[in-house]
């Protein structure tokens, strides 16, 4: 697997030269473990001190700065349990217009890093009127409604377990009540209709969003074995409206509630 994983990783110079920054600034060889904070996802790092080193993440090569609300827009290295983790706080979205390569290229960097196991985090909607908000969820599955893919060429990656059956089992050990669901990314920036999401969910979708969806995909194809957790900011089939300012602060007091729970679940055996 690391000779494949090697050579799916050549094919991509630019994480090759970030992670080889990476290395050389914060004093690593190798990172074993990775998480991408999303919208509102900052305050989960709290449970995690200070970290070692830190850099803005327009400052590594090939990344943009995050234009979405509640994203720090920094790299983080932190030691968990003689483990180092990169932590990426801020990602870029599809919706930004510049193609799926920058969507995924901190995953890819991660991946260069010799990442194993990775959390990918999000702020999303549900389809569930019985789903409180602030409820965190588990991702099982999603429907890429972008109709795009990070991959191109000859590229057959299998999608059947995207999201690690094992670190979903492993968190539910430590948070009982994590729900699990199936997640729809949809291409944004505007936020779905009601009558978009009541569709989504008749094909199966529990949550909705404009993320995370690429980056798995982007990290199955190095085998990494990958959580992804969403928080429910609002209720998506309901004509309620939406304000982004709320779904920061929603995300914010339920990402501090799952900072211990990343770093138990990517660490523990």
């Amino acid at each position: 697997m690391a000779d494949t994983r090697d050579q799916a990783i050549a094919d991509y110079p630019e994480a090759v030269a970030a992670a080889d920054w990476v290395r050389r600034e914060f004093g690593i060889d190798r990172a074993s473990l990775g998480v991408v904070l999303g919208s509102g996802w900052g305050p989960a790092a709290e449970a995690w001190g200070t970290p070692l080193h830190e850099v803005p993440l327009a400052d590594l090569p090939g990344f943009l700065a995050p234009v979405a609300p509640g994203h720090a827009g920094m790299a983080w290295h932190y030691r968990w349990d003689g483990q180092d983790a990169i932590v990426l706080a801020g990602r870029t979205h599809w919706y930004e217009g510049h193609g799926t390569g920058p969507v995924v290229h901190g995953v890819r960097t991660l991946a260069a890093l010799g990442v194993g196991r990775l959390c990918l985090t999000n702020a999303g909607g549900t389809v569930h009127a019985d789903w409180p908000l602030g409820t965190v969820a588990a991702l099982t599955d999603h429907l890429n409604l972008t109709w795009t893919s990070p991959l191109t060429g000859p590229r057959f990656v299998d999608l059947s377990s995207v999201y690690d059956a094992g670190l979903r089992q492993r968190a539910r050990s430590f948070w009982p009540e994590l729900r699990e669901g199936v997640y729809a990314m949809f291409p944004g920036p505007h936020y779905e209709t009601p009558a978009e999401v009541r569709a989504a969910g008749r094909l199966g979708a529990d949550l909705t969003g404009m993320s995370t969806v690429l980056e798995a995909i982007a990290a199955a194809e190095f085998g990494l074995r990958t959580l992804a957790l969403s928080i429910v900011t609002a209720h998506s089939a309901a004509a309620e409206a939406i304000d982004p300012d709320e779904v920061v602060r929603l995300a914010e007091a339920a990402a501090r509630r799952c900072g211990p729970l990343i770093r138990q679940v990517l660490t523990s055996d």
